[in-house]
C-alpha cells in the first residue's frame, strides 16, 4: 500500500504513532513506527492483531518496512481513533459515561480472554475513543495463555486474565475521580507493597453509586481467584441494559469528545493554526531483507537477501525537494478550550 506519513499524534517508550493517508483511497489511518532493530514488541503486536477481529479492539490494517532519513523503520497500520479515554475529557466522567465505556471495554476483554489472550497493559491511555465507541489498543505487552498454562494462571503463578480485570478497575477509578489510584503515592514500589503485602486497596470514589461501587469491588478483589471474569462482569446489575446500547454510546461520545478531526468539519479551515507537509511514500523497490524467526516466533530482520519488500528511495531521505500534501495539524488551543467549555455546559 502506498501511503503518506503525517504529523505525530502519540509517543510510546520506543514507538511513535503518526497520522497517515492511503494514496489510493484517501483513507486516514494511524501508523505506529519504530526502528527495525528495536521492533520486537511491534512485531509481536502485529502477530496478535492480525489474528483477532472485534468491534471493541482497534483494527489492524497491515504493516510494511520503509527507509526514512537513513533509518529502516517497521510500520504497523492501525485504525485511527481520535483520542485516548481521558485525553480529550475536560472533567471527571459521569457515571452514565463510565457505564457505557466499561461495557465496551469488557466486551473487548471478554473476546480476547476467550481467545486465550491477556492484554497485560489495560489503562486509560490504551483505551481509544472514536465515533465507533471505545476500543482497546496497544497489544505490545499482550501474551497468549495456552491451555496447558491456564492451570498455572489459575494458581496465581503467572499473570493471567484477572490482571486485566484489576487494571480495568483502576481505569474506572481514574474515570470517576480524574486522577490515578493512589495519586498521592509517587513511588511505584510503595504501591506494589501496599497491594501485595498490606492488602490495601485504592479508595473508591465517593461519587459512585452503590451498584458501581459493588462492580468495582468485584474487579479489585486482592485474590485474583475471587475476581469476577469479564463474562461475569457483563452480567453485573451495574451494566444491565448497556450491552445493546451501542447507538446510545456513539451519540454520547460524539457529544462529549472533541476530536480535532471533527472540529475542522464543524468550524471551517480558518480555525487552523498550522500545516504540515506530508511526503509521499516512495514506490516499492527491490531492496530486500531476510526475516529469521526468533525463539518466540517473531521475525528478526537481518542481512540483505530475499524476503520482505522495503520502501526506499530519494524522497524518503527528507522533505527537501519533495512534493508534499498540505494537511492541518493543530487548532488554536485557546479556541479548543472555549468550544469545549460550551459543549460541557
Amino acid at each position: 500500500m502506498d501511503w503518506t506519513r503525517g504529523h505525530a499524534i502519540g509517543h510510546g517508550s520506543t514507538a511513535t504513532v503518526s497520522l497517515a493517508t492511503s494514496i489510493q483511497s484517501g483513507d486516514v489511518f494511524a501508523v505506529k513506527s519504530v526502528e527495525l532493530l528495536q521492533s520486537e514488541f511491534l512485531q509481536r503486536e502485529q502477530q496478535i492483531l492480525s489474528s483477532i477481529t472485534s468491534p471493541f479492539i482497534v483494527s489492524y490494517k497491515g504493516c510494511d518496512i520503509t527507509r526514512e532519513n537513513s533509518k529502516v523503520m517497521y510500520n504497523l497500520f492501525l485504525e485511527y481513533m481520535p483520542a485516548a479515554l481521558l485525553a480529550m475529557q475536560f472533567r471527571c466522567v459521569d457515571e452514565s459515561s463510565i457505564r457505557n465505556y466499561t461495557c465496551q471495554i469488557l466486551r473487548g476483554l471478554d473476546y480476547i480472554h476467550l481467545n486465550g489472550l491477556v492484554h497485560c497493559d489495560i489503562k486509560s491511555s490504551n483505551i481509544l475513543v472514536g465515533r465507533g465507541g471505545a476500543k482497546i489498543a496497544d497489544f505490545g505487552c499482550a501474551r497468549r495463555v495456552e491451555k496447558e498454562g491456564r492451570s498455572r494462571v489459575a494458581r496465581g503463578e503467572e499473570q493471567g486474565f484477572a490482571s486485566d480485570i484489576w487494571a480495568l478497575g483502576c481505569a474506572i477509578i481514574e474515570m470517576a475521580s480524574g486522577s490515578t489510584p493512589w495519586h498521592n503515592v509517587n513511588d511505584p514500589v510503595s504501591i506494589i507493597y501496599r497491594v501485595g503485602y498490606s492488602g490495601h486497596l485504592p479508595d473508591f470514589p465517593s461519587c459512585l453509586s452503590e451498584q458501581a461501587s459493588d462492580f468495582l469491588d468485584k474487579c479489585l478483589r486482592r485474590d485474583p481467584r475471587e475476581r469476577w471474569t469479564a463474562s461475569q462482569l457483563l452480567k453485573h446489575p451495574f451494566l444491565v441494559g448497556e450491552r445493546n446500547s451501542i447507538e446510545q454510546i456513539k451519540n454520547l461520545i460524539q457529544a462529549r469528545i472533541l476530536p480535532r478531526v471533527f472540529l475542522i468539519n464543524a468550524f471551517g479551515a480558518h480555525w487552523m493554526s498550522q500545516k504540515v507537509c506530508i511526503t509521499r511514500s516512495p514506490p516499492l523497490q527491490a531492496l530486500k531483507v531476510q526475516p529469521a524467526r526468533g525463539s518466540d516466533g517473531c521475525p528478526r530482520f537481518q542481512g540483505s537477501q530475499g524476503g520482505i519488500g522495503m520502501r526506499a528511495g530519494p524522497q524518503s531521505e527528507g522533505l527537501a525537494g519533495t512534493k508534499g500534501i498540505q494537511l492541518w495539524t493543530a487548532l488554536n488551543s485557546k479556541t479548543i478550550q472555549l468550544v469545549a467549555e460550551k459543549l460541557w455546559r
